[in-house]
């Protein structure tokens, strides 16, 4: 087995299970479906495989999926998170069909820890620490609100969510890269309790201060504090901004993934 059948089945095997959701109110099954709620009316769908349902039998999932969301009145958005190797017929019709819409495709990244955990110097008057504050973690969603072109709505509800992450004390760790106080880059890390891996997500960086070697040196921080925590795979889900840098550091593109999102 090379590296990438290597990663890819660690990632089926490990991650497509509730650790994939920590921070969950809720987590319904229906057949293989994991039909989890979120804080702030967000709803995932997401599953280890499909059972090799065929069309017809998809189509019966969705629906159900999308009637258990709509029976919540709390919920205003839900994401079916797909996977490009999944055996998955008729199923990205089927999600349009039931008012999905197709967000733009990932690339599934995965590698050794170790092989991120460099020395990269920074721009002068560049620092990187690890926050905790509201403060702190407002002014970084502000920034990553910026560079994705978030709402106001959208950057408050991330805020509210990190905070109460941060709150449930389940290792997640915020990383920014800041000049005299403003936040330029940013990063989550996201240890997986009971597998060998840790998530870098949510990575940003304002398009002024690109191209400096400063996202690389957030990533390179995470991955360390990865290593202390016994975590010696990595995985993002990257676009195609970051998904260079993750390859030039030895981490290999194992599948993608797409979001499809329903809203109310």
């Amino acid at each position: 087995m090379d590296d990438r059948a290597r990663f890819l089945a660690a990632y089926d095997e490990q991650l497509r299970t509730d650790a994939e959701t920590p921070s969950a109110i809720a987590v319904t099954a229906h057949g293989p479906l994991r039909m989890v709620t979120f804080a702030g009316g967000r709803g995932f769908v997401t599953y280890r495989d499909l059972d090799g349902a065929d069309a017809d039998e998809i189509g019966r999932l969705v629906g159900a999926a999308v009637a258990h969301y709509q029976a919540d009145p709390e919920i205003t958005r839900v994401e079916w998170k797909t996977r490009g190797h999944d055996h998955a017929p008729g199923l990205h019709e089927c999600l349009l069909d039931h008012g999905f819409v197709a967000e733009e495709t990932e690339s599934i990244m995965i590698g050794e820890a170790r092989g991120l955990a460099v020395d990269v110097p920074l721009p002068d008057n560049v620092t990187l620490r690890q926050v905790t504050a509201e403060s702190d973690v407002r002014a970084m969603c502000a920034m990553s609100a910026q560079v994705f072109g978030d709402s106001p709505a959208e950057e408050v509800a991330m805020a509210d969510a990190l905070l109460n992450r941060l709150s449930l004390d389940d290792g997640m760790e915020l990383w920014v890269a800041e000049v005299q106080g403003q936040v330029v880059s940013a990063g989550r890390l996201e240890p997986v309790p009971g597998t060998e891996f840790a998530g870098i997500w949510g990575g940003s960086t304002l398009e002024g201060w690109r191209r400096r070697g400063i996202y690389r040196a957030l990533t390179a921080a995470r991955a360390r504090s990865a290593l202390r925590q016994g975590k010696t795979l990595i995985n993002s889900d990257s676009t195609e901004y970051s998904r260079p840098i993750l390859e030039r550091y030895g981490l290999l593109k194992v599948s993608t993934t797409t979001p499809y999102l329903w809203s109310r």
